[in-house]
């Protein structure tokens, strides 16, 4: 079972964000090399910084176990703050790219 507090949103909003793309903007942003090469480059920021906000040995984040799902990687990192950082990456790309679209139609 998926638990609700932090893993069902983080979930949810990758699934609200793809649906979003595939269904309503359609911007082609996942067919783009330079989507995929920025989801690596912020990934590649957020494990140090992830890292250290949430070290088992003095951890600045604290996370309620029962609201994860208790699956970390790398070190300590729980994997929830990945879909999110997905998400809401992503979603700012989709609506960058939304209105330059627009922007060019004018």
């Amino acid at each position: 079972m998926i638990p609700c507090g932090y893993t069902l949103p983080a979930v949810a909003a990758v699934l609200v964000v793809v649906a979003l793309e595939l269904l309503a903007l359609r911007t082609g942003l996942f067919r783009k090399p330079g989507y995929w090469i920025t989801i690596a480059v912020v990934t590649g920021f957020q494990i140090p910084v992830d890292g250290w906000l949430t070290k088992s040995s003095h951890a600045i984040v604290r996370y309620a176990p029962e609201h994860i799902t208790g699956l970390r990687f790398p070190g300590n990192i729980p994997i929830e703050d990945f879909l999110f950082g997905y998400a809401l990456v992503t979603a700012v790309l989709l609506l960058w790219e939304r209105a330059a679209r627009k922007e060019n139609a004018e």
